[in-house]
């Protein structure tokens, strides 16, 4: 075990060339060419990192309406930048949500549209395409390419051959699982994490949240040392995901919530929260608070057995209602994001590459030529209408220097199709007749405007069709036909539920 699992302290000790340093900022300030320790060369280009939940409901931020949860460091980010409340993801489940994440690109584009698990494991599909395609950049392929140290610490969830392995998709250094969950408590003998591809020995803190962040501070602090590029890291915390494992020591401050699924969940938020201070304290003490990007969200909504909270929303993880695919995002960059704000345009996790090459000040890179599988006249089609990449720049709307811009989003999963334009959502069902939303003031879902806006609902049908009938390539592996009926129980059973208390 490391003799430093959790101290602080340690963790931001003087660095080497950080006494230097420090010489310098208060040189320029006094001279005040620099404020707060962050001169105007120093955000060219910035530190950046993303901090992703897993399966964490709408409403489990204190800052989004839980009375029972504490979320203070979250909360605090949310209060330090602007809070997305109408931000989206790519998917309803872990795997094919990350594969738009890191790509910019939506995945049913290149045919990840259903999760990684062992009943995708069991087709014929080539083994290289089980996963995040070859031919397709990463977040860490195109961040290294403009210069920056990349890294992935937790999840990865996006496939397991050597083709796929995060070292090999454009992040320098990688701590984590590939699997899409995994036991709390590891033991050296019992566990399936590695860092960069060889099993992991021993562990800096018992409890995994807590590990995760020792591995993304310890890398953050080597970086620092090196003092030679600007940093990128993926946080990727599996919490609060299943299995429902937290310490007794976290679970004794929520004794008070009678549910103890939910008070499991409560106390697991809290270790993902300490994390998210934790690394924002190291980043205070050593002055690079205002040199880093930092966005927090979800990789999905809540899950129906986790005892997670969607608050005003409907639906759940599997569903394409809004509480699988709406989750809380927050963006955070003193002194570059204006604080305390709040917008309600419509964000997606399809924009954090694009926003981050712009705070890179980076051009992203060109799509890798068209593989086998795909039909290459409908890509040629696809990008002359909805472009290369599907996501947008955000800075500009985060720094109050533009407007909103009309988004349309598409999701697929398992039976069912959704649009979202404007502020309508079309939604199809393998069980039931489609559903029609106006999702900006109907939080709920609880509208059907289907019969009542035939028009809207039948241009919303067609802009789905040209959507689904210029994707590239068929699904590249699908789940087992029994999750089909699992999604369309949610539809019915899934409305808007009370906090667990």
């Amino acid at each position: 075990m490391s003799s430093k699992p959790n101290d602080n302290a340690a963790i931001a000790l003087p660095l080497r060339l950080r006494s230097f340093y420090a010489a310098l900022v208060a040189f320029a300030a006094f001279f005040g060419v620099c404020h707060r320790g962050v001169s105007a060369a120093s955000v060219e280009h910035p530190n950046l990192l993303i901090v992703l939940a897993d399966d964490m409901g709408y409403g489990d931020l204190g800052y989004t309406g839980s009375q029972h949860l504490q979320t203070p460091h979250l909360d605090s980010l949310a209060k330090s930048g602007v809070f997305c409340s109408e931000a989206y993801v790519t998917s309803s489940v872990c795997s094919p949500s990350r594969a738009g994440l890191l790509t910019g690109r939506d995945p049913r584009r290149f045919g990840y549209e259903s999760n990684l698990n062992q009943s995708a494991a069991a087709y014929g599909t080539r083994p290289e395409l089980l996963g995040l395609s070859p031919s397709e950049h990463t977040l860490g392929d195109q961040l290294r390419s403009a210069g920056y140290a990349t890294a992935l610490v937790g999840k990865w969830h996006l496939g397991s051959e050597e083709v796929h392995h995060p070292n090999a998709r454009g992040f320098d250094h990688f701590c984590g699982m590939l699997v899409g969950s995994h036991n709390y408590f590891p033991t050296p003998d019992k566990h399936q994490l590695q860092r960069n591809g060889e099993p992991l020995r021993e562990f800096s803190s018992p409890y995994l949240t807590d590990f995760f962040t020792d591995e993304a501070l310890r890398w953050i602090q080597s970086q620092d040392e090196a003092a030679s590029k600007p940093w990128m890291v993926m946080l990727s915390y599996n919490a609060p995901h299943t299995p429902m494992q937290a310490t007794d020591q976290d679970l004794a401050k929520f004794a008070h919530i009678r549910d103890p699924k939910r008070r499991t969940n409560a106390a697991m938020m809290y270790a993902l929260d300490r994390g998210v201070g934790r690394v924002r304290a190291y980043l205070d003490g050593t002055n690079q608070l205002e040199e880093t990007l930092i966005v927090f969200f979800s990789d999905n909504g809540g899950a129906t057995n986790n005892a997670s909270w969607n608050g005003p929303l409907s639906g759940v993880k599997g569903s394409l209602r809004e509480g699988g695919v709406r989750v809380p995002m927050i963006w955070s960059w003193p002194g570059q994001i204006p604080a305390g704000k709040r917008t309600d345009a419509v964000v997606s996790s399809l924009d954090v590459l694009p926003t981050f090459m712009a705070a890179a000040g980076a051009e992203l890179l060109p799509l890798k030529p068209s593989p086998s599988h795909e039909d290459k006249r409908n890509r040629r089609r696809a990008e002359a209408k909805y472009g290369a990449y599907d996501g947008i720049n955000l800075l500009p709307l985060l720094q109050g220097k533009s407007d909103p811009i009309r988004r349309t989003l598409f999701w697929r999963l398992q039976g069912q199709t959704a649009v979202r334009d404007g502020q309508d959502k079309l939604i199809t069902l393998s069980h039931r007749p489609a559903q029609l939303f106006q999702v900006t003031s109907d939080l709920a879902e609880a509208d059907d405007r289907f019969d009542t806006d035939r028009p809207r609902a039948e241009q919303l049908y067609k802009m789905l069709g040209e959507w689904e009938a210029s994707l590239a390539t068929v699904p590249l592996w699908g789940s087992s036909p029994t999750w089909n009926a699992d999604s369309a129980k949610h539809y019915d059973d899934w409305g808007v539920k009370s906090e667990p208390q």
